[in-house]
């Protein structure tokens, strides 16, 4: 029934932290450091740079925690920054709803309200994950579980430092923000 395994690193419980540093190839790294660079520079300006790593090693914590709990017999590893990454976007929502990113739909770069792109693609998430679970069967693959358990946190974990965090850090573009309202955040 099992797979034969090799004994893992001691203790265990660091890959956790591991796995979100390695990814499944060349289109999975550039995938995911695509999203870092569109969504995380803004949360990491927002938070600085010692708390942004913090919410980002405990949203991937978070996700993994996700993945295992939907799955706790699975011997497929988990793998990728994607549940951390997850984590940033569930956090950009939060800080940066109305801000516009670009987006391509049906071939045509689009700028949209970020609550857009990003609900959207935490709708996929919920979609393509119950689509997964009804398969019934385990295969590699996507795991949605962890996308969906590091968005929320991130989500979570972005009120939470909103209120710790009350002011802005300074910004050279924040006098171009006060002149655009679709820019301004919603508190």
């Amino acid at each position: 029934d099992r797979l034969p395994q090799r004994p893992g690193p001691v203790p265990i419980y660091l890959t956790l932290l591991s796995s979100m540093f390695m990814h499944g190839g060349f289109g999975h790294l550039g995938g995911n450091l695509l999203y870092l660079w569109i969504f995380g520079d803004n949360v990491e300006h927002r938070f600085g740079h010692g708390a942004f790593l913090a919410f980002y090693l405990v949203s991937g914590l978070a996700a993994s925690a996700a993945q295992i709990a939907l799955d706790p017999d699975s011997v497929i590893p988990n793998l990728g920054a994607s549940g951390a990454i997850a984590g940033v976007l569930g956090a950009y929502l939060v800080l940066f709803p109305r801000n516009r990113v670009h987006a391509v739909f049906f071939f045509r770069v689009l700028a949209v309200p970020a609550l857009l792109a990003i609900g959207l693609w935490i709708v996929f998430q919920f979609i393509n994950g119950f689509g997964a679970i009804a398969a019934a069967e385990q295969t590699g693959g996507v795991a949605y579980g962890a996308h969906i358990g590091g968005f929320f946190a991130g989500a979570v974990l972005a009120l939470v430092l909103r209120q710790m965090l009350p002011e802005d850090r300074p910004n050279v573009l924040r006098p171009a923000m006060r002149r655009d309202p679709k820019a301004q955040r919603l508190w």
